[in-house]
């Protein structure tokens, strides 16, 4: 990925879970052909933003969904954001000119690395979708979510 930032070079303070250090993955429906979200977890509050991507997984659409939802922060929550090396990643320059968050990506097949988000899926048992059901049964009572 072109201009990859990677977490070795992220600032102290996000490991350290100050406000405004993000974690973002997404959720997609089986075999990849039902709708597709984006996950933002604060990961000193545990805020979690679900963020519909009407155009899937890929990078335009992505990128222009959290630039809208990230510029809707305010300023000193947008610390930084931490990120797998997926493709849908692709325009993270965009995202980062467009808020002034800064994007690190972990290292590959490494989820501890972003514990805000693997664990909040993870955790999530009864929040996602079972098999070919796209209603969302029940939310975890420790879970605040704004869903956009």
């Amino acid at each position: 990925m072109v201009s990859m930032v990677s977490i070795d070079d992220r600032p102290e303070d996000a490991a350290l879970r100050v406000p405004g250090a993000w974690k973002g993955d997404l959720i997609i429906g089986q075999g990849n052909k039902s709708a597709a979200a984006a996950t933002l977890v604060e990961r000193n509050s545990r805020f979690v933003i679900i963020l519909g991507l009407p155009d899937g997984k890929r990078a335009e659409g992505l990128a222009d969904v959290l630039i809208d939802r990230v510029n809707d922060l305010p300023r000193h929550l947008r610390g930084s954001l931490t990120w797998d090396q997926g493709t849908e990643m692709a325009n993270h320059a965009k995202l980062t000119i467009a808020t002034d968050l800064p994007v690190y990506f972990a290292h590959p097949r490494s989820p501890w690395e972003r514990p805000g988000t693997a664990g909040r899926h993870d955790g999530q048992g009864d929040c996602q979708p079972h098999r070919d059901d796209d209603r969302v049964h029940q939310i975890a009572p420790w879970v605040q979510i704004s869903i956009i």
